[in-house]
């Protein structure tokens, strides 16, 4: 009775998400506590599903971007960013492009949507440019970088700590070369797919050259104050291997040091009211409806349904692995679906399977860019819609999943190429 009712509750909570006649996060947060009200669970297992460490982590960067927004950097990097390309909307997509994705490489993707959403929203406003194509080149561009090393995607930090031989140098080896080709297949395609909806306005980019990008930067204590404590927390999250700290102390560090630094200057309780709170809870709904599946078993069943489905055959296991974890971390959001595969993983040596990398690597491509299915696949999208919701430039989840879907399976077909030619092909020669 209780799986029937964590499914029912599951499938009617995301269907009202999709359908957007209400709050996501008043959706997703009624679920959970219908999860409670049936039983499913308890209050002790319900704060044990939520993520505390991600949504601290998301909390703590929206406060520094929030702060830091107040000293006009985040307008003078876009009007520099417009006029490096002249203000041309097509370069304009494959430069914000670039920039998301080797930032997500090597910062964390959520942290550099964070930081680039506002500046994209800013300049899009001023040129006049429709919104959603750089928002939702953004958020793919965010999860394909964020593939391609260690710190990238919160699935690859799980996975590298899951197995000890897995490096930051491995990360970068084993992913970088097919992150790279899905990412400049799927912005070129983008750049065909919008080039008529990216109309250049030479009277609009004409007056954006003549701006002086100078008179938006408010040159004050705030802005030396902020800039430095956000490049100090970035500086952190790339060290944070060597410097034994994970990511979330360091940025939970960063915003109390950025706000004692401003506490005179600024009102602490402003600052938080401007902080994505509906974003947030939005989290905290959909990590309790998860952890119902998680309750009855659900997950764990789909978990051993994959080893059945292989048969435990090596190749065949890589290739269910790329594609279910791919499919399904559209819908369950990658982080908890990669924490119930990682001791599945680990048994998979018990079948005699010797070498089980292939599906490590797998499962990080599988989980990583399965986020682009949906708008709820991965914490990058739900900050970017979040932040875009704010500044009256919503996304339709049925208008998302109808890029998303195929830019999923477009990338899935070349990863399982790539696996298969990489670690699969001995096994059949």
């Amino acid at each position: 009775m209780a799986t029937l009712l964590a499914l029912l509750i599951f499938v009617a909570s995301y269907v009202l998400i999709m359908t957007e006649k209400l709050n996501r996060a008043l959706v997703a947060l009624a679920g959970g506590v219908l999860l409670l009200m049936t039983h499913v669970y308890e209050w002790k297992e319900a704060f044990g599903f939520i993520d505390w460490e991600t949504v601290a982590l998301l909390f703590s960067m929206m406060l520094l971007v929030s702060i830091t927004q107040k000293t006009g950097i985040f307008t003078y990097m876009a009007i520099r960013l417009a006029q490096m390309v002249k203000g041309r909307p097509i370069p304009l997509m494959a430069v914000t492009a670039t920039f998301t994705a080797v930032g997500s490489a090597f910062l964390n993707n959520v942290t550099i949507v964070l930081l680039l959403v506002p500046v994209l929203l800013t300049l899009v406003e001023r040129l006049k440019l429709p919104a959603f194509p750089y928002l939702l080149i953004t958020i793919f561009s965010s999860n394909i970088g964020g593939t391609a090393t260690l710190i990238g995607d919160p699935p690859n930090i799980m996975i590298g700590q899951a197995v000890e031989h897995f490096t930051f140098a491995s990360f970068i080896y084993h992913l970088g070369p097919v992150v790279l080709l899905i990412f400049a297949v799927v912005l070129i395609i983008f750049m065909l797919l919008f080039r008529k909806q990216l109309t250049y306005d030479r009277e609009l980019a004409g007056a954006l050259m003549q701006m002086n990008a100078r008179e938006h930067l408010k040159v004050s204590p705030l802005l030396f104050q902020s800039v430095s404590v956000l490049l100090l927390t970035i500086t952190g999250f790339m060290l944070y291997p060597f410097v034994h700290m994970d990511i979330t102390t360091i940025a939970v560090s960063g915003a109390l040091l950025l706000l004692f630094l401003t506490d005179k200057e600024l009102d602490v309780e402003h600052v938080f009211q401007e902080v994505e709170w509906v974003t947030l809870f939005f989290f905290m709904g959909l990590f309790m409806l998860v952890g119902g599946l998680e309750t009855v078993g659900i997950i764990d069943e789909l978990a051993r349904g994959m080893v059945w489905l292989s048969g435990g055959d090596l190749p065949i296991t890589s290739i269910v692995m790329l594609w279910s974890s791919g499919l399904l971390s559209g819908v369950v959001d990658n982080i908890p679906f990669v924490a119930a595969m990682i001791p599945v993983v680990h048994e998979l040596q018990g079948y005699g399977m010797m070498n089980v990398d292939p599906v490590w690597w797998s499962l990080a491509l599988g989980a990583c860019l399965g986020g682009n299915g949906t708008l709820v696949g991965a914490s990058a999208n739900v900050v970017v819609a979040g932040i875009a919701a704010s500044h009256r430039q919503p996304i339709s989840f049925i208008k998302f999943l109808l890029y998303g879907i195929p830019v999923l399976i477009l990338s899935l077909v070349i990863a399982s190429i790539y696996v298969y030619f990489r670690y699969l092909q001995p096994f059949y020669s």
